[in-house]
């Protein structure tokens, strides 16, 4: 799979019933931008609210999984997310006239077909990828659901159902990869025993329902008051038990297409991370509480990863730029010139580097006995490798000078000592607007964050 964050090429539209509420629903694929993600737009409600998908707006699980944001829902997303992410689509924007997507058949394949019809082009930004590197699990000891995943070189699950009945069985579903998706698992159908059916019919659900958006496992007796039922809202005059337990002679497209389906659902339930996966997820008896509840698990884990991320760097190799270039880009003198190196440095972000020494002045008076770099020249060596990356876009630095203009959300999270390299890195927010950088910048040193805030400087001109 590329690198590169991938979207559509054009808006594509399908139409088909709601499964719960039997309406017809209208559904408009659209490109969106780089690091937008998945989100669902209600076009039907005053001010086409935006729910984003993400398993931090996820309500219920009852007959799908159900996201709501501000009062404003969407039932049943999964299977949408998942042909999504089977094509290895990273920012999608969904329009919506009502709460449910369509039903269509059951599965991902109409919704497959749509996106391909609009055709997937590659951005111009790398994606995010939550790379496993040890095994994260979560169990639920009243049903017995258990997720895990595991290190691996591609995105790789594996479902394990057991309904305890004779009818369905033991079923089991890999895909190695997720370019496997289309072939293996799209077509996969949605499926329901009796008795569940019966329930949802008392409750007045299921308006959309049809034989061929579902598979039904008969696994009780049939009664004739449940077979009128059933001839009444799937609109047919027989309705017949097929000799593999299947209502209506529905022919399977797989013998294991029920494992098969819920691989589909890990897929889009885990869609709900906002991060794409590169590990092996086994999953003992899915249903999509379980699923979204570790996706809940994982999403915190890949929030504090990126918190505490440190980046690696070979302070062996030569530098980008050593401190007499840096003097050549920077006005800044000893004793108050606080970046040594420069070790990366493009149109968007810097890296450099400060090798702390006892031999700074400050330390004789801070603290004598107890040496720390102050948290304040360490936001001025961020903002120093700021100003290289802003002065970098000047064809003459030395006319001008730097000044502060801002800086937000300062939080320092360890000391700095004598003998610390303090490494740098600085990305812009904003694009550089007529010398004003505006930028997230983070300290990190001994492999922790010690440093972190948002600053905003301008470069003026020096008057001759």
């Amino acid at each position: 799979m590329s690198n590169y964050q991938k979207t559509i090429a054009k808006e594509v539209s399908l139409s088909g019933v709601g499964l719960h509420t039997g309406n017809i629903v209208t559904m408009t694929f659209k490109p969106a931008p780089v690091d937008f993600g998945f989100a669902f737009e209600r076009i039907d409600l005053e001010g086409r609210p935006i729910i984003e998908a993400k398993v931090e707006f996820v309500t219920t699980t009852q007959r799908g999984t159900n996201i709501e944001k501000n009062g404003v829902r969407v039932n049943t997303s999964e299977h949408v997310l998942a042909a999504a992410v089977g094509l290895d689509i990273d920012n999608l924007l969904i329009q919506i006239n009502a709460a449910e997507p369509p039903i269509m058949d059951g599965s991902s394949k109409y919704f497959v077909e749509a996106l391909e019809a609009a055709g997937i082009v590659e951005q111009d930004v790398e994606r995010d990828v939550f790379i496993v590197k040890e095994v994260i699990s979560y169990k639920d000891e009243e049903t017995g659901s258990e997720i895990m995943i595991m290190p691996s070189d591609e995105y790789e699950i594996t479902t394990m159902v057991d309904f305890g009945t004779k009818i369905l069985g033991t079923q089991n579903a890999t895909i190695h990869s997720i370019k496997e998706f289309k072939k293996e698992i799209a077509n996969a159908r949605t499926f329901s025993f009796l008795h569940e059916l019966e329930m949802l019919l008392d409750s007045d659900l299921i308006k959309g329902g049809d034989l061929n958006n579902a598979i039904v496992y008969v696994d009780k007796e049939i009664s004739p008051e449940t077979i009128e039922k059933l001839k009444v809202i799937f609109k047919k005059d027989k309705v017949n038990v097929s000799p593999n337990g299947i209502l209506d002679n529905l022919t399977l497209h797989w013998a294991n297409e029920a494992a098969r389906h819920k691989l589909l659902d890990v897929i889009g339930d885990l869609a709900l991370i906002g991060t794409r996966i590169r590990g092996k997820v086994i999953a003992n008896k899915p249903g999509h509480k379980i699923n979204t509840l570790f996706a809940k698990k994982l999403a915190n884990i890949i929030k504090c990863e990126k918190r505490n991320y440190v980046p690696k760097f070979n302070l062996c190799d030569p530098p980008l730029m050593d401190i007499h270039q840096i003097m050549e880009v920077l006005p800044h003198r000893p004793p108050f010139l606080l970046i040594d190196r420069i070790l990366e440095l493009s149109d968007k972000h810097v890296v450099g580097m400060k090798n702390v020494t006892m031999n700074e002045s400050y330390f004789v008076g801070h603290f004598p006995g107890a040496p720390v770099m102050p948290g304040v020249l360490q936001v001025e060596a961020m903002a120093q490798c700021g100003g290289v990356l802003v002065l970098n876009t000047v064809p003459d630095p030395h006319n001008y000078l730097t000044y502060f203009m801002k800086m937000d959300n300062v939080k320092f999270k360890q000391k700095v000592l004598p003998g610390d390299t303090l490494i740098i890195k600085a990305e812009l927010i904003t694009p550089i607007r007529r010398g004003i950088c505006h930028m997230q910048a983070f300290g990190y040193a001994n492999n922790k964050l010690v440093v972190e805030a948002e600053l905003m400087a301008q470069i003026v001109r020096i008057n001759n």
